[in-house]
This record gives structure tokens, sequence and C-alpha cells, in this order.
């Protein structure tokens, strides 16, 4: 009785639903015995939803979700997500697959997409002040030898004011052009509280958190169950078919190698190291979004597109350029044909004396 009332009511706007509700409980003569047995019948329902309540609670702290993870489950950010979520699907219309891939392109767009452009400038302004760098560092050198001849000093005296003189010239040269290298990492800052929220808000529709009992709950619950697409119609279980995982971990990946092969210098030592790092992990994610429910699996396919064709997007010059990114001598000229060429050549089917040939040529 309890699901085919919830069936019932998903067909429906929430608006309506509340509206029927309050015909259906009218206390007019005419209807109160049926009212009284529908309030026998609602007390039922109450104490089968506080019964699956508390086996709720019981699985979670079983399964770990005590502490930390609990409070953010009911945290206010992850709150105003969840209604966030609510309120798109409802006045999109959109199946509740739909609607997690819109919203996931419009917070990205709003948030990360800015901040990954200040990120670029960023960048592109402490590339063209290191530019600068060795003409100081020559007028420092001569200006540290004629110091140690005349004041007498020691070479490590010397070494000592002159590293000195160097990091207070590049401090002022950052304060000049406004770009600390740790505002290089403000994406960071913005995509990752977004993407831990994000995935919270998403698990708690799927489990009725933090209040099963309510319809509401219940109602988006229910609509998720067949909220989904081709071969996962039901959005709260698993991808059986693995083939969310799979494109997530491939994904990941893609934007991993398409960030080291658009560098125009050879990776660091420090860079490599990073990059193995995040290899690994977009490997590792792969086994985990293989036990998460498929909303969450929808959500991170979504988001790491958003990031692959972001990464793409912002390669051109022309794009650079109109969101006011310097231009730098890193800036790839012709980055998709670079990026295709070195494409071919990691996987054997050009030689690696090609890219040398076309950068002659052009």
């Amino acid at each position: 009785m309890k699901m085919g009332t919830l069936r019932l009511c998903s067909c429906y706007s929430r608006r309506g639903i509340a509206a029927t509700w309050n015909n259906v409980l009218g206390y007019s003569e005419v209807t109160a015995p049926i009212v009284s047995h529908h309030k026998r019948r609602l007390a039922s329902t109450e104490a089968g939803a506080a019964a699956g309540s508390q086996l709720q609670v019981e699985l979670a702290n079983a399964s770990g979700m005590v502490g930390f993870w609990q409070t953010l489950s009911i945290s206010t950010p992850v709150a105003y997500m969840q209604e966030a979520l609510t309120q798109i699907h409802d006045f999109s219309g959109l199946p509740w697959w739909a609607s997690i891939v819109a919203s996931t392109f419009l917070f990205r767009g709003v948030v990360t997409l800015p901040l990954t452009i200040y990120q670029h400038k960023i960048t592109a302004r402490i590339e063209k002040i290191a530019l600068e760098m060795p003409a100081i560092v020559e007028e420092l050198k001569r200006e540290a030898a004629m110091a140690k001849h005349k004041f007498k000093w020691s070479d490590k005296q010397t070494q000592v004011v002159y590293r000195r003189s160097i990091k207070k010239q590049w401090q002022k040269l950052i304060v000049r052009d406004n770009c600390h290298p740790m505002k290089t990492l403000i994406v960071l800052w913005g995509q990752i509280p977004l993407w831990i929220f994000q995935s919270v808000a998403l698990r708690n529709l799927v489990y009725m958190l933090p209040d099963p009992t309510t319809l509401k709950a219940q109602i988006i619950t229910t609509e998720m169950t067949i909220g989904g697409f081709g071969w996962i119609p039901n959005l709260t279980v698993v991808d059986h078919s693995y083939i969310l995982p799979v494109a997530l971990g491939l994904i990941n990946l893609g934007i991993i190698e398409l960030q080291s092969m658009s560098r125009t210098r050879p990776a660091t030592r420090l860079q490599n190291i990073i990059n193995n790092v995040f290899r690994g992990l977009s490997i590792v994610m792969i086994p985990v979004a293989c036990t998460v429910p498929s909303a969450l699996c929808v959500y991170w396919v979504a988001s790491s597109s958003f990031g692959l064709a972001q990464n793409l997007f912002l390669l051109s010059p022309e794009v650079r350029r109109a969101v006011g990114i310097p231009k730098t001598k890193a800036e790839l000229e012709q980055p998709y044909d670079q990026l295709w060429l070195k494409i071919q050549q990691r996987t054997g089917l050009v030689e690696s004396g090609a890219e040398h040939k076309s950068t002659d040529k052009n």
C-alpha cells in the first residue's frame, strides 16, 4: 500500500501532492470516518518508517558512517546542495539522470570554470615575471661582487646577501603583478568542496537522508528508481555493467595525459611523481565507483567530462585571449594539431622525430 501511494505521488509535482493530501485530510463530518481510518493507517506507516529509519541508522553505524562523515551528511552546505538539486529537477522537468548532468554542468560552469580561468591568468603572469629574473640575477651578481670587495665579505656572507636579494626582488615582482604562486591552487579550493558536497547530497537523496520519515525524501528516492536511462534505469543501485565506472577512470586518465602532453617543457621529477599519483587514483576510482549508486556514478562521469572539455577548451589561443589570459612562450600555437601528433607518437603511429620536423616547417 505504501509503495503504491509513493509511485502514484511520483507522477505529480510536489505542490500537487501537498494539495492532494490537504484534500484527503479535510475534517468535515462526512469524511470523519474516512479520516479516522486514514489516521490509523498513517500512524502505522510512520511506525514502519521509524523502524526503517532506526535500521538505516544501525546499518550506517555498522558500516562506519560516524563522526566526520555523519556530520558532513547533515551539514548546512550539503542541505543547501540537496535542496538545489531537488529544485533543479522539479523546475526543469528532466528525469533524474539528466537533472544530475545539467546541475553538474551548471555548478562547474559557475564555480570551477571562472576559477580555472583565473588560475591560468596567475600562471601566465608568473611565467612572464620569470622571464625578467635573468637580467635581475645578473645585476645582483655584479652588485654582490662589488659589495664583497668593498666590505671585505666572506664567500658565505656574500651568498647569503645575494640569495636574500634575489628572494626580495622575486617577491616584489609577485606583488607588482599580484600573482602569488599559492593562487594557482585556487581551483582545488573550489572544486574539491563542490565535489564532496554534491556527492554527499546525492547519496542523501538516494538513501532518504537525513530524515527517511519525510514524504519528500521517500518520493525523491522513488523517482530515482525509475529516473535512469539505458542500462541503468534505477539510479539507486550500482551499475552492474561497469560501463560508468570504467568510463570514469578513462576520462580521468585522459585529463592527466592531456595536461602532461600540453606542456612545452620537459616534466620535472616532482611533476612526474604527481602525474603517477593521479594516474593511480584514477584507477582506484574504478572499483570505488563499482560500489556506489548509479546516481553518484552519473555525477562523477559528468563532472570529469566537464573537466576534460574545459581543459581542451582552454588550450585554444583564441579562447585564452577572449577570457583575458596573457600569451606566454609556453603556450601552444596549434594545440590540437600538436596534441594529436603527440597521441600518435605515444601509440606508435608516428615516429618521435616527426614532431621536430613539424615544428621546423611551422
